[in-house]
């Protein structure tokens, strides 16, 4: 292999040294091997490659099947944007092997003058990250493997949010053993944000540790440790990448939230109006949805067919619906509900905006099989994403499923516990423990959500577990709280948010508590509204 040389080719840019692979200046994903099959492919272009030769050169001998170097081909075809039937960069040549097609051009990288990092590419046009090899603490070189391999499944899992530029980990494994600072690795590679950690054993216990930090700004926005044992270090690595790619997605948003809140008005375009609107519709303030709503619309000005400020908008209105802020039926539900449609039609395989669309249709028009189907396409297109299986577990919650909706919430929890939508999920809980008849446990739950700015759901829950409970006296206190909430103090005003569609058995359920707290039945009343 020939360490010291680049190889160009059309558009194209590849580092044999580290399987670093750029077209212009964005960079471009490739697994290990494939990386390496391009390496052999483009040092001997346009030579004929046979199979048995390339067996060799990537898999050193070892034997695999045909499969492992097709599946290699088929990801370069790919990334390269090429065709096997009509080929540009790789031929295939029948029963006989592979040959590069495209004409070549080979530097010398000892011959280049200019400082590492002379030229860094620029920052990607969205949140870019770079997952550091982790350092491997445990003083047994035997072990690198795991860590290693660990880093590589993160790489992976953090991968799947379709927001998130990563760096592949052919480059960014390029530094390990490097002694050089984040900021420095974060300028050469491009990116704004670094994660980087190490592994520690002591006897069969493993102990892993992260951080993430805004090069930037220097701040370390999430840091994190996870223990686990060596009898299945396999299951450790997935258990561990799915977790940190959980718990860092919500982190990160957050702060790309507060970077596009310290903007300029004057330059923001349609994704710095969506992060502001994201930033402040976190508040559940009346005045942060009504804010938020109008941020989205900004940004669906500038681009009408811009997904996530149209899923933004429309769970907003949902969220203000629930809280009572608007009416349960006219323009403003209306416009919610089109607007999720719409996003559902051009979310693509963006997660987020299938789950904000998908709570949207259950909250506002009781469509609960679309929205279960949004947020399972979500969670299919991304399993680490924790923010969907709250969301999913609030669905189950609504329908009754109470023993798949409390897996679905503490797997939420599991891979996300910091992140600003816990409530929701702490929501689905108490819903699932109380249709399970398991009021103590329900009642826990529905407490930590309105610790959380829970809203009326946790409020209404609260009530009726306390009825349940035979706490009269904790329920009248709590009922004083009404204001808080727009509704009037009754059965009738508690429970006017309950969204459409909902079991019969389950609204039964919180009415019966409602009526042991001894709260009055009372009439229909009319809410405020805003916007």
């Amino acid at each position: 292999m020939h360490e010291d040389q680049q190889f160009s080719f059309d558009a194209f840019r590849f580092d044999a040294r580290t399987g670093q692979l750029w077209r212009e200046q964005r960079e471009l994903n490739l697994t290990r091997r494939a990386a390496e099959v391009l390496r052999v492919l483009v040092e001997r272009a346009p030579d004929l490659i046979t199979k048995n030769e390339l067996f060799q050169h990537v898999w050193r001998g070892n034997a695999v099947s045909d499969d492992a170097l097709t599946s290699c081909v088929q990801e370069l075809r790919q990334t390269l944007g090429d065709s096997s039937r009509q080929p540009r960069y790789i031929e295939t040549r029948h029963r006989r092997g592979y040959r590069f097609m495209m004409p070549v051009r080979r530097t010398n990288t000892a011959s280049v003058t200019e400082p590492v990092g002379a030229h860094p590419p620029p920052l990607p046009d969205k949140p870019s990250l770079a997952v550091l090899p982790f350092q491997n603490l445990s003083g047994d070189p035997g072990q690198d493997y795991f860590v290693d391999g660990m880093v590589e499944e993160i790489v992976t899992a953090v991968a799947r949010f379709p927001w998130l530029f990563v760096i592949a980990r052919n480059s960014s494994f390029a530094y390990k053993g490097a002694a050089i600072g984040v900021r420095q690795v974060a300028r050469e590679l491009g990116v704004r944000y670094v994660l980087e950690g190490s592994v520690r054993k002591a006897g069969n216990r493993l102990r892993v540790a992260g951080q993430l930090v805004d090069t930037t700004s220097g701040a370390h926005i999430w840091a994190d440790r996870f223990d686990g044992s060596l009898e299945d270090v396999f299951d450790l690595q997935d258990q561990v990448a799915s977790r940190v790619a959980g718990a860092i997605e919500p982190r990160l948003r957050i702060a790309e939230g507060e970077r596009a809140a310290r903007k300029p008005t004057d330059s923001l375009d349609a994704y710095d109006l969506y992060l502001r609107a994201q930033a402040i519709a976190v508040t559940r303030t009346q005045e942060g949805l009504a804010a938020s709503i109008r941020l989205a619309r900004q940004a669906l000005e500038l681009d009408p067919r811009y997904g996530p400020a149209m899923a933004r908008l429309a769970l907003s209105r949902g969220m203000q619906c629930r809280r009572n802020w608007i009416p349960p039926a006219g323009p403003e539900v209306e416009e919610g509900i089109a607007m999720a449609r719409k996003a559902i039609a051009a979310a693509g395989d963006d997660p987020m905006v299938l789950v904000y669309a998908g709570q949207t249709l259950a909250l506002l028009a009781g469509d609960w099989d679309a929205a279960l189907f949004a947020i399972n396409r979500a969670i299919e297109i991304n399993p680490n994403f924790g923010f969907g299986f709250g969301h999913r577990a609030v669905i189950l919650s609504y329908l009754g499923r109470h023993d798949e909706a409390i897996r679905s919430a503490l797997q939420a929890i599991r891979l996300s516990p910091f992140d600003p939508a816990v409530f929701s999920f702490y929501q689905a809980l108490a819903r699932a423990e109380l249709a399970a008849g398991r009021y103590e446990a329900a009642l826990s739950w529905a407490e930590k959500a309105l610790l959380e700015n829970g809203g009326m759901p946790a409020f209404r829950l609260k009530l009726s577990l306390l009825g349940h409970l035979g706490r009269v006296e904790e329920a009248r206190a709590c009922l004083r709280r009404a204001d808080e909430f727009h509704c009037e103090p009754t059965i009738t005003g508690i429970m006017r948010s309950l969204p459409n569609g909902v079991i019969p058995e389950l609204a039964g359920r919180i009415v019966d508590g409602l009526r042991k707290a001894g709260i009055p039945e009372g009439c229909s009343c009319v809410r405020p509204t805003a916007e």
